[in-house]
């Protein structure tokens, strides 16, 4: 089988699972992060610093791994961007952190959140305008508000962050190009969506800050949701893969019970994602709700959208039960404790049998880890994952 045809039969394999039918086998899709890096030889530094490290590293877990697809943008942060305009929110290996830690998000204290509570009613009148005259100065060190004096230090991190957003892009779609013509393996996402709650729990407001103005001030709260909704549609519909085949990820935070109030989920952050989802649906465009932590309280709302429009991934929730609720609606992966990963690989293979045997018998699956696989993961576990899949997976 050649290269290109591999990639086909993966293709298929893939889109046949995320459409909710049923391939020849189960599709493996790990989320594989500083997993990758750790396994290639390389520290996270350097794969945070030099991105040819962390494409080097993918490549490698490509070719070595029996994988249908991976993620080609798992290189969440790399310094040169970070560093071009000064961004003070990601803590970064080997300058702010130990070289093998994998990247932080450094949230501010609440008396110093990059939106203070009073300035609901700017992002309300004009978000964008909101987020690159105000926001983005106050999350930068290099870059001045409208108005302040400017010197051609902050022209130039305008210049700097442009080229280099420009070239971490393009670093991406050529991996996502080498995998297939390399590896034959599919690039499993393209283009980003975050719901409108989370975008102003995890840049602008804080958890602490969100959570007093949804006490205090959920009026304004809601009107700021629905503001930045036509934006992060269009940020979705621009990112996403024209050919329609693999999803859009969708990353879930911090708005699920008990994180966010039952009222307050269904209120404020359902009412101004699901007309997102139903969009993006009508362009027909799935989504990967990467349902970080658990979610099984929301199940029976994430019911109400249309058949085959998302494919729901489980972390921390119950994948019996999204299996019972969902039935053949949606394509399920994941579910599988990244804690197994630190045991025995006979203990990863039995969770495995549990899983497939449990939601994967009529297809409509997807294995992968619960969450992002980091550099702590056992290699022999994730093989062991992987032949286990292969071996036992086949319809």
């Amino acid at each position: 089988m050649t290269t290109e045809e591999l990639y086909q039969s993966r293709l298929k394999r893939y889109v046949t699972a995320m459409r909710n039918g049923k391939p020849d086998m189960i599709p493996i899709r790990p989320f594989v992060a500083e997993f990758a890096s750790q396994y290639a030889g390389y520290t996270a530094q350097q794969a945070t610093h030099d991105y040819r490290y962390a494409v080097k590293a993918y490549l490698k877990c490509a070719h070595d791994f029996d994988w249908d697809a991976i993620p080609a943008n798992m290189i969440y942060c790399w310094t040169g961007l970070v560093q071009a305009i000064g961004l003070t929110y990601y803590g970064i290996p080997g300058i702010d952190l130990p070289p093998q830690v994998g990247f932080q998000y450094k949230e501010p204290p609440e008396e110093k959140a990059f939106m203070p509570p009073e300035d609901y009613d700017l992002l309300i009148a004009d978000p964008t305008g909101y987020l690159f005259n105000i926001w983005l100065p106050q999350v930068s060190s290099e870059i001045q508000r409208p108005g302040q004096p400017i010197s051609e230090r902050h022209n130039l991190a305008l210049l700097k962050g442009g080229m280099a957003m420009t070239e971490y892009f393009n670093v991406l779609g050529n991996l996502a190009q080498s995998l297939q013509t390399e590896c034959g393996t599919v690039s499993a996402i393209c283009g980003i969506l975050k719901a409108p709650l989370d975008i102003l729990a995890d840049k602008l407001r804080g958890y602490y800050g969100l959570a007093n103005d949804l006490c205090y001030q959920p009026k304004k709260v809601l009107e700021a949701c629905e503001a930045m909704m036509p934006h992060l549609l269009q940020v979705a519909l621009d990112s996403a893969d024209p050919k329609k085949q693999v999803p859009i990820g969708f990353w879930m935070h911090r708005s699920c019970v008990p994180l966010i109030s039952h009222d307050h989920f269904q209120n404020i952050f359902w009412p101004t994602l699901k007309p997102i989802i139903e969009e993006i649906w009508k362009h027909g465009n799935q989504v990967l709700f990467y349902a970080e932590g658990n979610w099984d309280h929301h199940l029976e709302t994430f019911r109400e959208l249309p058949a085959g429009s998302i494919i729901y991934h489980v972390d921390r929730g119950d994948i019996f039960l999204a299996h019972q609720i969902f039935g053949d609606k949606f394509c399920l992966s994941g579910g599988i404790p990244n804690d197994l990963f630190h045991r025995e690989p006979e203990e990863v293979k039995a969770y495995c049998k549990k899983v497939i045997d449990g939601v994967a018998q009529d297809g409509g699956y997807i294995m992968d880890a619960g969450a992002i696989i980091q550099n702590d993961a056992r290699v022999d576990c994730i093989q062991a994952l992987t032949e286990f899949t292969r071996e036992y997976g086949q319809y």
